[in-house]
């Protein structure tokens, strides 16, 4: 009888703490950003005591290609157990906000073109000129309205993504490099000559999976040689063993957060 009991909790345990997840990401709110025929779905989480009158740091995350979409849900699948660590909104006062690329755009203008001999893909980082992608340029518009709001910290405003997200990182330090105090880019990359845009105005930390048979880590590389080329200082993180979720370990870094608030305008 014991054992059924115990077994019977175990099991009310693991439901009762799926769900308490599932409720956790209801504190993100919904918000639609619209105009003049932008249009940008996001999600956004404010301080546990939000105060209208402080000013916060504002954090915004970029997710990856199989998030995209319209539900305006798929892309808080990671990273969000962070930011909703009671610990991290207790110590880490801020607003975050995840928007959700549409299906049929990409955060970066990145040309993606399949190799016909092995099957992989690879990416051509286009150079600053390039225009942006329709998500770039709601994502533009989503920043600037954000920034006008009253109880967000100028000073403290801060960008990272993973994979396309990662993408979408360097590139608006590239369109925009004097509005962030910080950044973080999980297994992403851009065109290296664009590193000369913001390699001494953004402090960057960059990670990647050495084993990534999806953005190869050579990627990374490449634009952490070009930054520091440039003279930026970029922290580099490779993981030896990652494949392409090297944002699971990325965002389970304990310097991570302190580190990126560690930077103020």
């Amino acid at each position: 009888m014991l054992k059924k009991i115990s077994a019977l909790l175990v099991i009310l345990s693991i439901l009762t703490g799926g769900l308490t997840q599932a409720q956790d990401k209801t504190s993100f709110d919904k918000g639609l950003y619209a105009q003049k025929g932008d249009t940008l779905k996001y999600r956004i989480l404010f301080p546990v005591q939000f105060d209208p009158n402080v000013k916060y740091p504002l954090i915004i995350v970029l997710h990856g290609a199989g998030e995209r979409g319209s539900n305006n849900e798929s892309q808080l699948a990671y990273g969000t157990k962070l930011f909703l660590s009671q610990e991290v909104r207790q110590q880490y006062q801020a607003i975050v906000v995840y928007p959700q690329c549409p299906t049929d755009s990409y955060w970066s203008n990145v040309d993606i073109q399949k190799d016909s001999l092995s099957g992989k893909r690879k990416f051509y980082f286009q150079e600053a000129k390039a225009e942006p992608t329709k998500a770039m340029k709601a994502l533009m518009g989503l920043t600037k309205e954000l920034l006008n709001k009253p109880y967000v910290n100028k000073k403290q405003v801060y960008i990272g993504g993973l994979s396309m997200g990662g993408m979408g990182t360097f590139e608006m330090l590239r369109r925009q490099p004097k509005t962030f105090a910080a950044a973080f880019a999980i297994c992403g990359g851009d065109n290296s000559l664009n590193a000369k845009i913001y390699a001494k105005k953004v402090p960057l930390w960059v990670f990647h999976g050495a084993k990534d048979n999806v953005v190869p880590a050579d990627h990374s590389e490449v634009m952490v040689a070009a930054i520091r080329q440039a003279g930026g200082d970029p922290r580099y993180t490779v993981y030896p063993n990652a494949t392409h979720d090297s944002w699971t370990q990325a965002f389970a870094e304990p310097d991570l957060l302190p580190w990126l608030f560690s930077h103020k305008k």
